[in-house]
């Protein structure tokens, strides 16, 4: 692998609020993250609840930080009672958005196929799509997690093209790794990285394979965010808990000061 490729790829902390912080929260919050982040060492994003991306815009234009949601419909309108559209978010001035989550996949019964609908659609309304892949406990002692993160790799990206492809975002989550405090190793979460690289690898080149960012997410915090992020494959990180406290968020993003 090309370390002068690896170095140009520039990290990217992106905090997953989940169904946390009130909305009369969000400005506060935002306004305090923005006087402590301040860098252009990594892309910095926070995904707050549908209801609180108003006002999370707002209070983030004049700074680096960037918005992004935390789930969308594929479909631009029609009758979908209780969701959201791609050309809702972008209207409202929303600029990334997470797909796939295993929460997702879950509770509400996202599809490896659904997955790979809502991405071309993100692309389609000019959004950045975070697309999460990962494995269970269960299936990590089974011995099938490079196969599993293989297949969702490759659904996820069926039918993109190469340059969406490099500005794609892959998020490898290990489901029994989120909200449990348990992290997986940075060797083995780089493991993990190198093989869905790979994949990309397969089927768009080396060029692209090095272009585009994969984070790693479970249980990062500010005591482990340096080794993850300074292992080659991983770039950078979807945070849960730790990115709803200013303090931990901010240690998370300037991992190497």
């Amino acid at each position: 692998m090309n370390a002068s490729m690896i170095n140009k790829r520039k990290k990217i902390v992106a905090g997953n609020w989940k169904m946390n912080v009130l909305p009369s929260k969000v400005t506060e919050f935002i306004h305090e993250l923005k006087e402590r982040i301040n860098t252009n060492e990594a892309d910095v994003v926070v995904c707050p609840p549908f209801i609180c991306l108003p006002s999370a815009v707002e209070a983030c234009k004049n700074s680096i930080i960037r918005v992004g949601a935390q789930n969308m419909h594929w479909e631009e309108k029609g009758a979908f009672t209780g969701e959201v559209s791609p050309a809702m978010l972008v209207d409202m001035g929303v600029e990334y958005v997470i797909i796939g989550h295993s929460e997702r996949r879950q509770y509400f019964a996202e599809t490896d196929q659904t997955v790979n609908r809502k991405v071309h659609s993100a692309f389609k309304y000019g959004l950045k799509p975070i697309v999460c892949v990962g494995e269970t406990l269960e299936q990590r002692e089974q011995g099938i997690t490079n196969d599993l993160l293989r297949m969702q790799t490759r659904i996820a990206v069926q039918g993109l093209t190469t340059q969406q492809v490099e500005e794609l975002i892959i998020a490898y989550e290990p489901i029994w790794a989120i909200g449990t405090g348990k992290t997986a190793t940075p060797e083995d979460a780089n493991s993990a990285t190198a093989e869905i690289r790979s994949v990309i690898r397969e089927l768009y080149g080396d060029s692209t394979a090095e272009k585009i960012r994969i984070q790693y997410g479970g249980s990062v915090n500010a005591g482990n965010a340096g080794e993850l992020f300074g292992m080659p494959d991983i770039d950078g990180g979807l945070v849960g808990g730790a990115s709803l406290k200013v303090d931990e968020f901010e240690k998370i993003v300037k991992y190497d000061e």
